[in-house]
Formats: C-alpha cells, sequence, structure tokens
C-alpha cells in the first residue's frame, strides 16, 4: 500500500459495507503500510533510540538495572549515599549492554569515579536521566516548553499537558498543584491539560463519598473557570474555552471522579464547556461506566449543554492496583489478561463510534499500538464519525509514527508530562511505571523497536490483535470487585478448612460507604441502654452504676453497665470452676466447630460492630472495619489451632482452668475475641473483664459467642471496678491464667500480685520507623502519617518516633511533606465519617498531655497540636523535631496524637537507638536498599 493508497482506504470504509472481521484484516493492511511508512521515515536520532530500546529489550539485566538506577539511585539527596547504591547496582546488574560502547565507558568511569566524587558524578548522571528522558517528561521551564509547544502546534500536532510534580500527600501540595495548572490554563501556548482529581485534592475519603465529592467539585470549578476566561481565540473571531481533561489512575477513582465531572458540568455555569474524563479498558467496570456518561451526555445535550469528550486509554497502574487487591483479599480491579483488556478496548472503540454516542460525546482514542489506531481510524470512517473521534499518543514515544499517524488521521494530540527542574525528582515514578509498562512482554511497544511488516514480533502483535477483535463483544464486564456487605450472605467455615483471612470492606464500592453510614447514623440516634452482667448464665442489672462516654460527645452519656460486686465475683469463679471440665471434655472438632460459628456471627454484626467503636471508642470506620476482619480471623485461626501437623506429637495437652481475658479499651473488639477464642479453644472456662471504657463494644462480643454455641456459664460477662473486687479476683487461686493487653505497668502489677499466675500479656510499646537515605520519601511520608495519627496514636504500634537518617532530616522537602500531609489530616468526631484523626478516648492527662503541651531541651514543634474548643478529648495531629536519643519522649510512651523526629547520622546508629527502649513490641524500616533490609 502507497502513502496516496491510505485517503483511498479511508473512502473505501466510508463507502463499503465491511463486517467486523473485514474491518479487522482491512486495519492490518493499514497498520503495515504506516509502519512500512514511519519506518522509512525515521529520523538518525530515532533510529538510534530505536536500536537502543530493541537492544534493551533482549537484555534483562540491562532492562532490570535501568527500572532499578531510575528507581532508587536517585532517591537519597546525599550524592554520597546515591553514589554508593549506583556503584552497588554496577556490580550487580553489570553495565548493560544495551548502550552503545561510549555509554557504556562512560558509565564504568562514572562508577569508578563516584567513590571519589560524588558530588560531581551524581549530579551530572541526573542530568544525563534528565536529558534521557526530556522526550517523554519534558522540561516545565518556559524557555524551553513554549517554543516546544510551538514547533509542534506548527507541524499540525496538538499538545496535551500534564502538570507533575512532588507527591500530593497534603492540602499545601494539592493547592500548589492545583494553580500550577491554572497557570498552564493562562498560558497561550497552552490549550489542553490532563489532571487528576488527587493531584489537587490530596484528602479523599471513600467512605464519605458525598464530602469527598463536593470538596473535589470546588476545585474543579476554579479549573473550568480558568479554562472559560482564558479561552482560546479562533480564526473566526469566535472564542473556544481551554480543556481540561479528568485523568485515571487509581482504581478507588473511578466512581468518585466520574461523579464529580458529571455533578459539576450540570450546573449552569459550565452547561457550555466542553470537557473530558478518562476511562481505562483494563477495568472491566469501564465499558459500563462509558455507557453512563454517554447517556448521561445525551441529557445533558438534550437540556442545552456541550458535548463531553472520553478518552479510552488501556490502564497502567496494574502492579499497584495487584498489590492493594492482596492485601486486603479483594478480587483484582483490572482484568486478569492482557487479551481481555484489548478485547475490552475493541467494544468501546466500537461503543464510541456509533453514531448515536458520537453526536453527544467526542471520543479519543490514545495508544501506540498500530493495529489499534487504524482499526479506530477505519471504524470512524465506516460510521460516518470522523470529526468525533481524534488519536493520541505519547509524547516522544516513536515520534516517527506519530508524524505518519497524524496525517493518515488528519490529526493527533500528544500526551506530555511536564515537570521542573526542581521537581525532576518526583516525577520518577512516573517515569519508572511508564518504562516498566512499555517494556512488558505483551505491550506493543516492546515490540514495535526494530519491528517490520512479516517479522517475529509483527506476526505476534498481529495474532493478538485479531484474537481481541473475535472476543471483543464475549469478554467479560462489569465489576470483578461485587462485595455488597448490606446483601452478600456470609459465608461459613467448618473444622480443617484452609485458613484464610477475612476480606476487609472494599470502600471504593459505592454500596458499602451507604452501608456503613446508614448504621451509623442509626447508632448514633441510641442511647441509654443498660448493660448487665452475665454469671452462671443470668443476666444482672444491679449495681448499674458503670458508665459510658461517646468520646466524640464528651459530656453525655452514652449508656450504663453493671459493676461486678464482692459476691458477684465469688459467683462467676465459683460457676467457672464447677462448669469447666464440662467444657473441656468436649473434643477438639467440637469446640472448633463452636468457633467458626462465633466468626460467623461476627462477620454477620460487622456493620454494627463498627457502628459500636464509632460510638464506644471513637474509632474511624476503616479502622473498625479492619478490628472486625481480625477478630473473625482469630476465631478461625485458633479454630485450627491444636489439630496442626505436629501439635500432638508426644505432647499431652491440659486447659489450665479458669481464664480471665482483660481486654483494652484502644483495640475493643479484635484483641479481646482473640484472647477469648484461644481461651475456649484449649477448653478453658472464660470470664471477660472487659476495659471500662469500651464495654458496649465488649457487650457486641460476648453475645456474637453466645449465639454460636458458647454456654452463658463458661464464658461470662463480668466488668469490674478497679479496686478491691479487681483485687481479690485476681488473688483468687481459683484463677489459673490472665490474658491482657495494656500497659506495662498493668502487666508488672499483675506478675507482682501473683507471681504463680499464668500471665499472657501484651504490653506497651515506643513504636520507632526508621527512615534512611535510600527510602521512598514520599511512601515514607505517607506510611509515617498513617501509622502515627491513625486513631489518634492511640496504639502500642502507633509510630511514636521516627528516626530519620541526617541526610533526610536535614532536607527541607521532607520535613515540608511531612507537616503537610500530619496538618492535613481531617480531626473531627467519628460521627463525623471523613475524620481521620478522632477523639482520645478521655482527656488527656499526665504523660500524654505534656507529650502534647510541652516541649525538652532542644526541641521544637514542627507541627503543634491544639485542642478542639468544643471537645477535651479531641487534639489535632503533634510533631516534635530535635527529639535527642534517651530523652524523656523518646523513653516515655504516650498513646495519642504526637510524633517525635529523631535525627540519626546512619543506619546502624538509628538502629542502636530503636533499640535503646524497654519497649520491644513494634518497630518499622523504610529502604529501597535490600542490604539494609536483610
Amino acid at each position: 500500500m502507497t502513502d496516496s493508497s491510505i485517503p483511498d482506504m479511508m473512502a473505501e470504509a466510508r463507502r463499503g459495507q465491511w463486517t467486523d472481521q473485514q474491518l479487522a484484516a482491512k486495519a492490518v493492511e493499514l497498520a503495515e503500510s504506516i509502519l512500512k511508512q514511519s519506518n522509512a521515515g525515521m529520523r538518525g536520532k530515532e533510529k538510534r533510540q530505536a536500536q537502543q530500546m530493541e537492544r534493551m529489550m533482549n537484555d534483562p539485566a540491562g532492562k532490570a538495572f535501568t527500572l532499578a538506577l531510575a528507581d532508587r539511585v536517585f532517591r537519597p539527596s546525599s550524592p554520597a549515599r546515591g553514589a554508593e547504591l549506583f556503584r552497588y547496582l554496577l556490580d550487580g546488574y553489570g553495565v548493560p549492554r544495551y548502550l552503545s560502547a561510549a555509554d557504556r565507558f562512560a558509565m564504568k568511569m562514572g562508577g569508578r569515579f563516584s567513590a571519589q566524587f560524588p558530588g560531581v558524578v551524581m549530579p551530572m548522571i541526573t542530568s544525563q536521566l534528565r536529558k534521557e528522558s526530556s522526550n517523554v517528561i519534558l522540561p516545565a521551564e518556559d524557555g524551553k516548553l513554549r517554543p516546544h509547544l510551538r514547533r509542534r502546534r506548527k507541524g499540525g500536532i496538538r499538545m496535551n499537558i500534564n502538570q507533575l510534580g512532588e507527591a500530593i500527600l497534603g492540602e499545601s501540595e494539592a493547592h500548589h498543584r492545583l494553580q500550577q495548572v491554572v497557570d498552564r490554563l493562562t498560558d497561550k501556548d497552552c490549550d489542553y491539560i490532563s489532571v487528576k482529581i488527587s493531584a489537587i485534592f490530596s484528602q479523599i475519603h471513600l467512605v464519605a463519598f458525598e464530602e469527598t465529592v463536593k470538596l473535589i467539585q470546588e476545585r474543579l470549578r476554579i479549573l473550568y473557570r480558568a479554562a472559560i476566561t482564558n479561552a482560546v481565540t479562533l480564526p473566526d473571531g469566535s472564542r473556544k474555552p481551554k480543556f481540561v481533561n479528568l485523568d485515571m489512575e487509581e482504581y478507588r477513582d473511578l466512581h468518585m471522579t466520574a461523579e464529580a465531572f458529571k455533578r459539576t458540568l450540570m450546573e449552569d455555569e459550565f452547561m457550555q464547556l466542553e470537557a473530558g474524563i478518562v476511562l481505562q479498558a483494563y477495568l472491566p467496570d469501564s465499558w459500563e461506566e462509558q455507557m453512563k456518561l454517554c447517556a448521561w451526555a445525551k441529557e445533558r445535550v438534550e437540556q442545552g449543554g456541550a458535548r463531553i469528550k472520553i478518552r479510552l486509554v488501556k490502564g497502567a497502574n496494574l502492579a499497584m492496583e495487584k498489590v492493594e487487591a492482596s492485601m486486603h483479599g479483594w478480587a483484582q480491579a483490572p482484568y486478569g489478561t492482557k487479551a481481555q483488556v484489548d478485547a475490552n478496548y475493541k467494544r468501546m472503540l466500537h461503543y464510541g463510534c456509533m453514531p448515536d454516542n458520537a453526536r453527544y460525546v467526542q471520543f479519543g482514542v490514545a495508544s501506540h499500538n498500530l493495529f489499534d489506531l487504524c482499526y479506530a481510524m477505519l471504524l470512524r470512517e465506516r460510521e460516518g464519525v470522523r470529526d468525533q473521534v481524534e488519536f493520541e499518543m505519547l509524547e516522544g514515544m516513536a515520534n516517527h509514527q506519530a508524524r505518519v499517524i497524524r496525517q493518515a488521521a488528519d490529526g493527533l494530540l500528544l500526551y506530555a508530562p511536564v515537570v521542573l527542574k526542581e521537581d525532576f525528582h518526583s516525577a520518577i515514578a512516573y517515569l519508572v511505571r511508564r518504562l516498566d509498562e512499555n517494556t512488558s512482554e505483551e505491550n506493543f511497544l516492546h515490540d514495535l523497536f526494530g519491528m517490520t511488516p512479516g517479522s517475529r514480533s509483527w506476526e505476534v502483535q498481529k495474532k493478538r490483535f485479531l484474537k481481541a477483535c473475535q472476543e471483543k463483544d464475549e469478554v467479560k464486564y462489569g465489576p470483578n470487585r461485587t462485595q455488597n456487605r448490606a446483601a452478600d450472605p456470609i459465608q461459613p467455615s467448618h473444622y480443617r478448612d484452609a485458613f484464610a483471612n477475612e476480606r476487609d470492606t472494599d470502600w471504593s464500592l459505592r454500596q458499602n460507604a451507604e452501608w456503613i453510614n446508614g448504621l451509623i447514623a442509626a447508632e448514633k440516634e441510641k442511647s441509654g441502654e443498660e448493660i448487665p452482667l452475665v454469671i452462671d448464665g443470668e443476666e444482672i442489672t444491679t449495681n448499674l452504676w458503670g458508665v459510658g462516654r461517646d468520646p466524640s460527645r464528651h459530656n453525655e452519656v452514652s449508656y450504663k453497665f453493671a459493676y461486678a460486686d464482692f459476691d458477684q465475683v465469688e459467683h462467676a469463679l465459683v460457676t467457672a470452676d464447677r462448669v469447666r471440665s464440662s467444657w473441656a471434655s468436649k473434643s477438639i472438632g467440637e469446640r472448633a466447630e463452636i468457633l467458626h460459628r462465633a466468626a460467623q456471627e461476627l462477620s454477620r454484626i460487622r456493620g454494627e460492630a463498627i457502628a459500636a467503636m464509632v460510638r464506644d471508642a471513637g474509632k474511624a470506620p476503616t479502622e473498625a472495619d479492619v478490628e472486625v476482619s481480625e477478630a473473625i480471623d482469630f476465631c478461625r485461626y485458633y479454630a485450627e489451632g491444636l489439630d496442626r501437623d505436629g501439635m500432638n506429637d508426644g505432647v499431652e495437652m491440659s486447659p489450665l482452668g479458669t481464664i480471665c481475658v482483660m481486654s483494652p479499651w484502644n483495640f475493643p473488639f479484635a484483641i479481646p475475641t482473640g484472647g477469648v477464642a484461644a481461651a475456649l479453644m484449649a477448653g478453658n472456662a472464660v470470664v471477660f473483664k472487659p476495659s471500662e471504657l469500651a464495654v458496649y463494644t465488649a457487650w457486641q462480643i460476648v453475645q456474637a459467642f453466645w449465639r454460636a454455641g458458647v454456654p452463658k456459664n463458661v464464658l461470662q460477662f463480668v466488668p469490674m471496678p478497679r479496686n478491691e473486687i479487681s483485687r481479690k479476683f485476681l488473688m483468687d487461686p481459683r484463677l489459673n491464667g490472665v490474658i491482657m493487653t495494656g500497659s506495662y505497668r498493668t502487666g508488672k502489677m499483675l506478675r507482682e500480685l501473683r507471681p504463680d499466675l499464668h500471665v499472657l500479656a501484651e504490653t506497651s510499646g515506643k513504636d520507632a520507623m526508621i527512615i534512611t537515605a535510600t527510602a521512598d520519601p514520599d511512601q515514607a511520608v505517607k506510611d509515617l502519617v498513617k501509622s502515627a495519627f491513625g486513631h489518634s496514636g492511640q496504639k502500642c504500634s502507633a509510630a511514636s518516633v521516627a528516626i530519620v537518617e541526617a541526610s533526610v532530616y536535614d532536607n527541607p522537602a521532607f520535613l515540608r511533606q511531612l507537616k503537610d500531609a500530619a496538618a492535613s489530616l481531617k480531626v473531627g468526631g467519628s460521627w463525623e465519617v471523613n475524620s481521620v484523626v478522632t477523639p482520645l478516648i478521655r482527656e488527656p492527662e499526665g504523660n500524654l498531655l505534656r507529650a502534647l503541651t510541652q516541649l525538652e531541651p532542644g526541641e521544637e514543634w514542627l507541627l503543634k497540636p491544639e485542642p478542639s474548643e468544643d471537645n477535651p478529648c479531641l487534639w489535632s495531629p503533634g510533631i516534635r523535631l530535635g527529639v535527642k536519643p534517651g530523652s524523656w519522649f523518646h523513653q516515655t510512651e504516650c498513646f495519642g496524637p504526637v510524633l517525635g523526629i529523631i535525627r540519626a547520622e546512619n543506619l546502624e546508629e538509628a538502629i542502636d537507638i530503636q533499640n535503646d527502649s524497654e519497649f520491644g513490641l513494634t518497630g518499622g524500616l523504610q529502604s529501597l536498599d535490600e542490604r539494609e533490609i536483610a
């Protein structure tokens, strides 16, 4: 096929009655012609780049080195540390074979001299990386970007600008990025921008769907107004607003982005504005979302509004989606195979090119797959929607093909990420992801470099293309993630079933957010319950002088509960002593089945349990949800605990007798459930003595166990006051063991009170997270803030101290990000479901009050904590700088929303500081260097 025959084929497509199968065959012919023309028109620099990329595809070690170089070497702010890591990677992978001889020599010399002159060599390597990547990530400086945009426009190519920058962890950076995008819209050389909602709003909260959408809309209005205000003047003198396209990345953002997009564009101010949104074909949800958007767009146009645009991409966030799904036990959101993605892409192409849809929705076909591009070109001609479908490619990727596509399609839009020099380090994540995606074996770009018609790579890609065309109407559609807490049946488990972790609630699914919001609203209306003692199967409501308070409504009494007196404690002990042998006589299988039924009961009341913790412990719904999952896991895990391989190999086991489970208030559901389940499974009678600060939650637990078949005289519910009554109970020789989670002081007291008592205790912690120079600073800040301030830091596993390597500590950008991320967290009552930092269980006093209000010598506030005017239990996050090793804050468990930062010269010193503590419960390490992790 000649250059002149391409228009002939387009005309034939318009005139002909091609079937879909014929269309696919013609697309192969057209792709062959375009590939030949592209290769013939390849310029010298493009040939050298293509040859190098082709060599990389056949150099696995070289590719791995390149990915590691981009992902790891440029993280450290210290040139010496980066140079050491550079040499380590060179030693491990070797100099990439795909490089030219000159570049290989330069890299060897760089490795050799980086030890003596890291301050010279590493900036040169960074500069070279930016230079090498400048064709795919454009310099954002006006002096460089504007001339490039003008050259592209002169060549008949439009540009879609995506402003990259620092990771959006807090609202200060989100506003900064928003302003950068607005500034782009005011630039006369830019008329089209793309932006993700997560780039302009940092506090996306899936449970608070409605609240979050409204806040996103506020940001979208700013962008849309800028697009209208800075309209482009057309040759005929009319003015056309600039174009704002909403990008998509994470699955969680799909429906929220679409909802904010639709709601904002339906406002009178924006009814005449054309704007766009991206859909990812690798999500099986996307076709249904496309249909919804098309139906809505039709309604909008019929009401006098403008068209919208849908930009179709295949998706480039698969690795992250896989990780998230595996962590929570969810189905993977994207399709499982590339073949399914390709088939769905064809299906969505067809839907977008239907005349009834194209009338209301302009369609952007984004791809570098020549077969797909040619297929779409012929499809739009066949359907008569040429003017409603445009084509998009990535800037700097296969420019020789982009030129031919532009001519064949009569226009082209290039997607161009741009970044300022000072923010280049922040573009590394994009660069790594793009490099990894484009060089994966099934990707068309993997085979493109060196591809010729008839070559093996051509035939492989052609076969995949034709297979996708055949399967486009059969491939599965609809979400892989379908969890519906309100409707899904509870899945039972049984004795000797293989253990599997309980799935957490998938808050990205709107029905689950609606489910929990309804239950929380119902719980909020409750009050005044009277919770009894349950001893020997009898409910006892005397001594109702225990008071439960709602931390979010500090002055209100939420419920009352009964405290046991001396006689009732005696009754409980006598009962336990009487019934324990009958319970112990049950077989392992019988007890295991009861625990499995308990797991089923806990699953059934998941929503009510979450709402109870919101009310009783001031927990955020997301924090409470994972507690319920853990509680269910405990029941199933312990149910199988006595029957694992080797458990009965020459060992004789017998129950201790009567066990007291003393539960904490900070994990009021999971931890006591685990204690109760373990004690019961071992054949013991249990006296459950819950924390007086979370009796309401404990009441939900025991009822579930009773419904599962645990006799009420085997599991007794006995809240006790913290006085001589509890002391006498614990000293009684009929009590054979205690399972407790609480303070070190309480555990020590138990040992001193009764040295013969079996005490299984988890006590206190001063969790320290080490952040080394080789860490991903964005991820480190994200993890540190989540650990330190989740549940207001009321966890022994909360990161109370960060031990930060000197080069990171001394970097103002790290401290700025940390402060911004913490300061942006929503502080509020747990009834406000978008609150992240929720109330303390009680008004701070003692060590916590000191930590929140007083600095030690040499310390300063990076972020000063502030109390709420309305609730003395509610405090904003605090971050202390300059905390000294061995100081009061370093050595003291404070249990609240305050984080201390300690500077360490190196990892060795950081480990010494971390170990210099009487608390040994948990610790963390942030590093990308496997030598530090090993």
